[in-house]
């Protein structure tokens, strides 16, 4: 008996310890985190109904375009990275691309300046959606369970209504929302009241609900041929837009091997262009691979100095020489060797900011974007892991509503270098690696990512949104665990830095750092600017010792792990 209470109580103290460091949820079967608790939800009930992590991934992509309309979207596009059961792992480009009618000179003037505003809140603004194709494409060849019932969630949600949250409820009465979802007479209807929304108002898009119905039905097809692809065009010519019926028919999501390398012998697995995900956190990491952790605190002006001088040169390769691989010659064995990587740390000062002037970027053989994008993260119980992130831009995109379909238009096309050297609405710049042409895809900085331990085995599922900075907090978030031995928790909570060479400053995080460390910062010659918040990461880790799969949620947003 007396063993047995023993027995008891040490499994409680390490249920204690175990929660205390993952207190978002925790489960043995399946894992879903995402901006939502309602879609987070959609994506469990799919995994306990015998559903894989792709069929889950699928219902929770849908249910987030409903429940989080600001950032999750069937008119826009992203990226996943698909690890597999037995290890092998592949990843699914649907990024959005240009029309046939768009060119590299659309968003300038007569005298070659960038006309302001075009290519983020007009209907020249919007690509060529691709979430839905993307979604259809993966479930097709990975997928288990019926594409009809996936949709399910996501169509009675919009049908019934759901609760008006805190991020949603901010959004929508804010005035710059206020101002901006009112200037399209589709968007009014949906998205606009005088008197403003209340919390937890029911919240009814019945338009989006007979498009989404109607996508179950007929298949994803139906969004780039049929009805909705008919609604699609009647707002184009409604705006002035440049997408075609045929823009719509051509387009295609791409499958492609991923970007694979090592951190301090743990495998990581992620995206290659046209996200620059991949290849600047390879640049990040590999850099960092020679920075000894042990010999410097964590946080402290050091620690920070050096984490902001790869990355400004990661940064600078990123500007220079990416873009859609499909169009651009990108070394990209070179830009993730260690070698590549050993010599952009030796050029790195101890003791001083290095100016971005002096910065030599990589010569490609002969990027920009918004914060507004959503990331959400799956576990199955057989071991498959899903990591997708998507977006539509900016928040609500082009705020362009598709004419009796519901849902709203992005405006990616300002992801594309509207001219070399200028900078975009992010302060991102780009060359004529990422100018616009006719069926590109504009880069990205999307980063879904995972990782695997040193025995090959699952490790993390990470990601975020915010645009330039997703980068940055996938590599910080990636290195407090294994640098720092955090927890997951600790890792995502822990406020961020961020630097993308241009502008040539440091952002810290809310003013979360002590005036010794921003002034020791500033003796070493670097310009600092605080952001409110940095990145929002919706990641899981595998605890394989104790089979137990950890779920967390960023607070900065707000969103839901659920385990079962």
């Amino acid at each position: 008996m007396q063993n047995l209470l023993s027995n008891i109580l040490a499994l409680f103290l390490f249920l204690g310890m175990v929660y205390a460091k993952y207190p978002d949820a925790s489960a043995s079967n399946g894992m879903v985190v995402s901006s939502h608790k309602l879609a987070s939800q959609a994506g469990i009930d799919v995994l306990k109904n015998g559903g894989n992590a792709i069929d889950a991934a699928v219902a929770v992509g849908f249910a987030l375009a409903v429940v989080h309309p600001g950032a999750g979207n069937i008119g826009g596009g992203g990226f996943m990275v698909i690890r597999f059961a037995d290890g092998s792992s592949t990843t699914i480009d649907f990024r959005e691309t240009a029309p046939q009618l768009a060119g590299p000179d659309m968003f300038l003037d007569d005298d070659g300046n960038v006309i302001k505003g075009k290519s983020w809140s007009s209907s020249y603004a919007v690509g060529v959606p691709g979430t839905v194709a993307g979604l259809g494409y993966v479930h097709n060849k990975y997928g288990t369970e019926r594409w009809y019932k996936l949709l399910q969630p996501a169509i009675q949600m919009a049908k019934f209504g759901h609760d008006v949250n805190y991020l949603n409820l901010s959004l929508l009465n804010s005035s710059y929302y206020r101002q901006f979802l009112s200037n399209d007479e589709e968007t009014k209807k949906i998205f606009y009241k005088d008197k403003g929304f209340k919390l937890r108002e029911r919240f009814v898009q019945k338009d989006l609900a007979s498009t989404l119905s109607r996508i179950a039905h007929y298949g994803y097809d139906e969004f780039y041929t049929g009805k909705t692809a008919e609604y699609i065009i009647e707002c184009m010519n409604r705006t002035n837009g440049l997408i075609s019926l045929d823009d719509l028919k051509n387009y295609k999501p791409i499958e492609r091997e991923p970007i694979i390398f090592d951190y301090r012998d743990n495998r990581v697995i992620t995206m290659p262009p046209a996200s620059s995900g991949g290849i600047v956190l390879a640049e990040i990491l590999n850099q960092l691979e020679y920075l000894d952790m042990d010999t410097i605190g964590y946080h402290s002006s050091k620690h920070i100095h050096y984490m902001s001088e790869v990355e400004k040169r990661a940064y600078a390769d990123r500007a220079e020489a990416l873009g859609d691989m499909d169009f651009v010659d990108i070394p990209i064995d070179i830009m993730t060797s260690d070698d590549y990587a050993k010599k952009k740390w030796l050029t790195v000062d101890c003791c001083k900011s290095t100016p971005y002037s002096d910065i030599e970027p990589i010569k490609s053989k002969k990027a920009n974007e918004s914060e507004e994008t959503t990331h959400y993260s799956v576990v199955d119980k057989w071991g498959n892991a899903v990591s997708v992130t998507t977006t539509i831009n900016g928040w609500y995109g082009s705020g362009i509503t598709v004419d009796k379909a519901g849902f709203l238009l992005n405006n990616e096309m300002d992801d594309f270098s509207s001219k070399p050297g200028h900078p975009n609405k992010y302060g991102l710049v780009g060359s004529w690696a990422n100018s616009i042409k006719p069926n590109k895809r504009m880069l990205s900085s999307m980063t879904p990512t995972i990782v695997e331990d040193n025995d090959g085995d699952l490790f993390l599922v990470v990601g975020s949104p915010g645009g330039s900075t997703i980068i940055t907090t996938v590599a910080q978030i990636i290195s407090n665990i294994i640098d720092y031995d955090m927890s997951l928790k600790d890792a995502v909570e822990s406020p961020r830095t961020h630097h993308q060479w241009l502008p040539d400053k440091i952002f810290l995080e809310n003013k979360m750092f002590s005036s010794d460390v921003y002034n020791k910062l500033i003796d070493l010659g670097h310009d600092i600017e605080f952001k409110w918040s940095i990145g929002e990461a919706n990641c899981i880790m595998y605890d394989k010792r104790n089979k137990i799969f950890f779920g967390v949620n960023d607070s900065r947003r707000k969103g839901e792990a659920v385990g079962y």
